[in-house]
């Protein structure tokens, strides 16, 4: 705040004494959020040559307005005829004080490009003037520095410039608020004729537009003030460099640097408007539930971000952050990692089959029993029953966070067993689908760990996140696939085997377990998704969408897959080599639709998977074509259109790649989405109709919540109709 500032004793500050104008600037800037200045010459050197306070100042929402004479560098006015006529494509994060501090310290493009933004997000308001029936120029230099509660205005002889701040002999008076009358009388009469230029209505001046301002050239105007706007780059790093002479400048400068340190190492929101309010519920809920709660959030409602807010907002009561993270895969692993570095979470330790842990979690877990040491554990859910980690595990301190992502898998056999011998008492869990299908032993076992049971203390579905525009809205085009001959005699040779093993449960639509069922399953289910038919219905949908869009930019491509990962022994995926085979034959399909289609494979032999992902982005890449790489946290949000091949009969996977394709992004309106889905017509004299009835309903439900959420959810009723009425389903029941 202003008051804390130590100001000059006779309030007066000249060049070459310890209490220099660059001194005054500096503590204005660093305790203030609005600058106001009168000036005559105004030259971005000047921002330059105090980057480190303004910095501080921009980051912390700080608003400058200037007015200022119609003489300036090309280069500035280049600088806010650019703000003022172009949409700005560079964006810089004006809460990064490091980044920012770097930017404005160098007097180089991205220093301009950084002004230019800031012009343009009206951080810096400009007004141009000079006066009427003459040729003077405006000669004011004076200015307010306000922080909400006080003001600090001045008068100066010195031009916002490198030299008048640092270079010409130049002196300051200030003016402080709550000193005397005197300064309040002089400040209030200094915002108001600011605010009279900027409202333009003094009749004296001439308001000039930016296409009007005059670019200075060496000597045109005979002036040697006008020869200040004049700087290069190797004079402004002399100045600088001797700044250090001044030792009260010294000091300050040393004390911003310092707060700057502190900034860049203090955990904090990673985004400038704060978390949303939602997120702020999720939080109180959390802490009303005894610090316990299932976050049920559809995919892409920043199931990620809630969480991490939680976390931050127990340092602020703290003043320290522990937590372990459990993940299903190596991937979700960098992508957890990634988000914490956002919210300046330091002293990140990862674990997973590839990677060689134990000695930096056994340093922070010795140190954390002897200070308050902060640390984030991010873990696989298949490291996490490991001897090895759970030595580890056990010695974590009582207070440190569980955050259980994909929440759903703690409920399975492995992972169950070490959940009654959890110490830590602070426990999120997140899945957009935390119910597990047909395992109420599990379901069970989770709402008791998170004290928490349906519907949760947070909720969104896919329905609410579309209706409040936090996901994008689709249209959903399912093409109904017929096994030929061939497929289907086999395919029913299977399942009149299941049924004859009476392991089928009629109410649940699924099969019991055994090692048997399992075989014949995965027999009839490579049917299913090597069927014939899919090809040639993925074909047709190509071919259709290149013709109406003229390109297949933006394309994901879900291949049919074999066997499902199973994250609880596993933390990444590998394509078997029939996998292999099929992803190869899906690619040739999408380069034949026309030679101008360039597509690439996202598998787990992917080199440079970060080099795809961004081609992709930038439409470089029209086509990924994946099977469940793209399932593992990989974030598409640029993706307009999917086509999904495979036919697993896990509705959660589905459900978690719509919500992938419907991620915002700023170029995106809408998204398509394909579905092939594969109904075998058993006929209805035949022994396995009602178990393949059964079967056919379950795959609908997914359908059918598709289409339901869907912008075109009529047509897709009527491409159902003929199934339906095979089965004898009725769509109000599915």
């Amino acid at each position: 705040m202003l008051k804390d500032c130590e100001w000059s004793k006779d309030r007066d500050y000249k060049t070459g004494l310890e209490n220099e104008p660059l001194q005054f600037y500096l503590d204005g800037l660093a305790n203030s959020n609005e600058f106001n200045l009168l000036l005559g010459y105004f030259s971005s050197s000047a921002i330059n040559l105090l980057s480190v306070g303004f910095a501080t100042f921009i980051s912390k929402g700080g608003t400058m307005k200037m007015v200022i004479n119609h003489l300036l560098s090309s280069k500035d006015k280049e600088a806010i005829t650019r703000a003022s006529n172009e949409p700005q494509g560079k964006v810089f994060d004006l809460m990064d004080v490091v980044s920012l501090g770097k930017v404005l310290d160098e007097y180089d493009t991205h220093f301009f490009e950084c002004l230019t933004y800031l012009i343009s997000e009206k951080r810096i308001e400009i007004k141009v003037i000079k006066p009427k029936n003459g040729k003077g120029i405006a000669h004011y230099k004076s200015g307010i520095f306000s922080d909400g509660q006080d003001s600090v205005g001045y008068k100066a002889s010195c031009n916002f410039t490198l030299y008048g701040l640092s270079e010409n002999l130049e002196e300051l008076e200030a003016f402080l608020s709550w000193e005397n009358g005197r300064s309040n009388t002089l400040i209030r009469k200094q915002r108001k004729l600011i605010d009279t230029y900027f409202s333009e209505k003094d009749e004296d001046v001439e308001y000039i537009p930016v296409d009007e301002i005059e670019v200075v050239l060496k000597d045109k105007f005979g002036k040697k003030d006008i020869n200040e706007l004049l700087v290069q780059e190797e004079q402004l790093l002399k100045k600088k460099r001797s700044l250090i002479s001044n030792p009260k400048l010294k000091r300050t400068i040393t004390k911003l640097f310092n707060q700057i340190d502190i900034i860049r190492r203090t955990p904090k929101f990673p985004y400038k408007e704060g978390p949303r309010e939602y997120q702020i519920d999720a939080y109180n809920e959390w802490v009303s539930n005894n610090y316990k709660g299932v976050f049920a959030m559809a995919t892409g409602t920043g199931k990620t971000i809630t969480s991490l807010n939680c976390l931050l907002n127990e340092y602020k009561t703290t003043n320290v952050y522990r937590a372990i993270i459990m993940v299903p895969t190596i991937a979700l692993v960098e992508q957890w990692k990634k988000e914490c570095a956002k919210f300046n979470f330091k002293n990140i330790i990862t674990v997973s089959s590839k990677e060689n842990w134990d000695s930096n979690l056994a340093f922070f877990n010795t140190a954390s029993k002897l200070i308050e040491t902060s640390f984030i554990v991010i873990v696989t859910y298949a490291s996490l029953p490991r001897k090895k980690f759970q030595s580890y595990f056990t010695q974590l301190p009582s207070d440190t966070i569980l955050i259980a992502d994909e929440t759903h898998n703690l409920g399975s056999q492995g992972l169950l067993r070490i959940l009654p011998n959890v110490h830590l008492e602070k426990r999120i869990g997140l899945s957009a689908t935390p119910h597990r299908q047909f395992d109420e032993l599990g379901n069970r076992a989770i709402q008791e760990f998170f004290n928490d049971e349906p519907p949760y203390i947070v909720s969104y579905s896919m329905e609410e996140a579309l209706k409040i525009g936090w996901l994008c809205s689709y249209t959903y085009y399912p093409h109904i696939v017929r096994l030929t001959p061939q497929e289907l005699e086999e395919y029913k040779r299977l399942s009149l085997q299941l049924l004859r093993m009476g392991m089928f449960d009629e109410e649940t639509g699924a099969f019991k377990s055994s090692p048997e069922i399992e075989r014949l399953l995965l027999q009839r289910k490579r049917i299913i998704h090597k069927a014939a038919n899919k090809l040639e219905s993925f074909k047709s949908i190509l071919n259709n969408e290149y013709n109406k869009r003229g390109n297949l930019k933006y394309t994901l491509v879900y291949v049919p897959e074999g066997v499902e990962s199973n994250f609880e022994n596993v933390d990444f995926s590998v394509e078997t080599e029939d996998e292999n085979r099929l992803i190869n034959e899906y690619t040739r399909v999408v380069s034949q639709t026309d030679n101008s289609i360039m597509v690439k494979q996202f598998t787990s032999n992917s080199i440079n998977r970060e080099d795809i992902l961004k081609s992709f982005e930038f439409g470089n890449t029209h086509v990924l074509t994946s099977m469940k790489c793209l399932d593992e946290g990989v974030d598409v949000p640029r993706s307009e259109l999917a086509i999904f091949c495979a036919s697993t009969g896990n509705p959660r996977q589905f459900i978690q790649r719509r919500g992938r394709v419907l991620r915002l992004h700023d170029d995106k309106t809408h998204a398509t989405i394909h579905d092939l889905v594969v109904v075998p017509e058993v006929g209805s004299e035949e022994n396995t109709f009602e178990m393949e009835k059964g079967l056919v309903r379950k795959e609908l439900e997914r359908v059918v919540d598709f289409a339901n959420l869907a912008m075109n959810k009529s047509d897709t009723y009527e491409t159902l109709k003929n199934v339906l009425d095979y089965y004898s389903l009725n769509l109000n029941d599915i």
